[in-house]
């Protein structure tokens, strides 16, 4: 059971009477009766990828996990309606492989893909480097099969574009962290294979001039735009210093580096000489200050693995703490510059990380701090907590989300709670009681105890 005990930051570890591994629907809906009769928690569990604990049972709640790992049967592609119909135990990358050799799209693009599975990406409401064109998981499910706490089966497998029958409970389950329900399958949207490629690589001076760079690459190429990243200069270094065959394309270390990608459905399509046509322009204006285009795929990969390489880079430099966060377009550069100044003051001997999918608003903030900074958890502990109040004091300042595409798991419920209308919080805590009286689905996440 050790695999299923420890998440993947080794911030939690588990207890659990068992782990239950279903083969197919039915065994789940059979599980969640005999728990629901019992009282018996259960804490759902896809790949164990999830970074804010929520697929790690309660310690004070003994319970099951339920893994969906022997889940992994694709139910059905159907290339005239452009959907694939899959178990929730599939993993994120067969998926993309059986849709690709069927010249089809499935563009939820994670660095986990290799091990996470689609039940767990749709519990969490998985966003990603392509969610400035293709939207996170909400847009992508156009059905859901779900076991709820009692055993019953809903059926919503459905593959329709268009349906206006009441309330939309397939909504509900998506970024619910098993907190309502077992997602057992589902329906996803698939698009056509990209067939032309451009990337490239910008060094900008501030991220307010980066967003100029994001109206100006949309203006040019609209919905072909499928990939706007932003990486820190600082952020960079750590790449280039902690993982293996990476390399800077600038010779001058810029502020930013902006990670371009544009595609198109159609081989003929020519891209490259549009995209140096607006890098020309982007030059011309003074919004960046060099640029570097892929003139083959290898080149391309060698761009975006260090994009991909910042989560591997974070965790041989020494103690951090991460955020996930998202506030509006035009208040990026804002959010930039003070959590920069905040969290400087309070914290002068730290470094403060950024990385984010800048095409539609979300930053990630790693603060770095040397090996021997803290004197153990205790004194970590209080300083996580100061940066939380820091971040989260700027995100509701400029109406953002604390959480953009991690969720809540245990890890986010006391910033939650601050950060959100009480109004929102009982709603909440009401749909959580209508699904779930008993309490038995994935406990203690998401929402603190009630005080009542």
């Amino acid at each position: 059971m050790e695999g299923f005990l420890i998440d993947v930051r080794r911030s939690y570890r588990a207890e659990a009477l068992c782990v239950v591994q279903p083969a197919d629907t039915s065994e789940v809906s059979d599980v969640m009766k005999l728990c629901h009769e019992r009282g018996i928690a259960v804490t759902p569990m896809g790949g164990n990828t999830g970074l804010v604990g929520g697929a790690i049972a309660r310690t004070e709640v003994p319970g099951i996990i339920l893994s969906l790992k022997r889940m992994n049967r694709v139910r059905e592609l159907s290339l005239v309606d452009d959907t694939i119909t899959v178990d929730a135990g599939c993993v994120l990358a067969d998926i993309q492989r059986t849709v690709a050799d069927a010249d089809r799209l499935f563009p939820l693009n994670l660095s986990s893909e290799g091990s996470c599975q689609i039940g767990g990406n749709i519990a969490t409401n998985a966003g990603g480097v392509t969610a400035v064109r293709y939207g996170t998981m909400r847009q992508l499910v156009l059905g859901l099969e779900v076991v709820l706490p009692n055993g019953t089966v809903l059926n919503g497998l459905l593959k329709l574009r268009k349906d206006n029958t009441g309330y939309d409970l397939r909504q509900l389950f998506i970024g619910a962290e098993g907190t309502l329900g077992v997602i057992t399958a589902a329906v996803l949207k698939l698009f056509p294979a990209p067939k032309a490629t451009a990337t490239a690589m910008l060094a900008v001076a501030s991220v307010d001039l980066a967003m100029e760079v994001l109206g100006l690459v949309r203006s040019a190429f609209g919905e072909r735009l499928t990939s706007f990243e932003i990486i820190s200069a600082d952020y960079m270094d750590v790449v280039l210093r902690n993982v293996a065959e990476t390399r800077s394309p600038f010779i001058e270390r810029p502020a930013w580096n902006l990670l371009v990608e544009i595609t198109d459905s159609n081989g003929d399509a020519d891209l490259a000489a549009p995209m140096e046509a607006v890098l020309k322009t982007a030059l011309e204006r003074e919004l960046i200050a060099d640029a570097v285009i892929a003139q083959s795929e290898a080149q391309a990969a060698s761009l975006w693995h260090l994009r991909h390489a910042v989560s591997d880079a974070i965790r041989y430099a020494g103690p951090n703490m991460s955020h996930d966060s998202s506030v509006p377009l035009d208040k990026q550069g804002v959010f930039a510059e003070l959590t920069y100044a905040r969290i400087g003051a309070r914290f002068p001997e730290s470094e403060v990380l950024m990385v984010g999918h800048l095409g539609d608003g979300n930053m990630h903030i790693v603060v770095l701090f040397k090996p021997d900074r803290f004197a153990g958890r205790e004194d970590y502990m209080a300083a996580s907590e100061a940066i939380d109040l820091i971040i989260d004091a700027i995100v509701v300042e400029l109406r953002g989300s604390i959480t953009a595409e991690h969720g809540v798991g245990l890890s986010y419920r006391y910033r939650l709670d601050r950060t959100t209308e009480p109004a929102e919080i009982e709603l909440m805590r009401a749909i959580k009681n209508a699904f779930d009286p008993k309490g038995i689905m994935n406990p203690g996440k998401i929402l603190l105890p009630s005080s009542r």
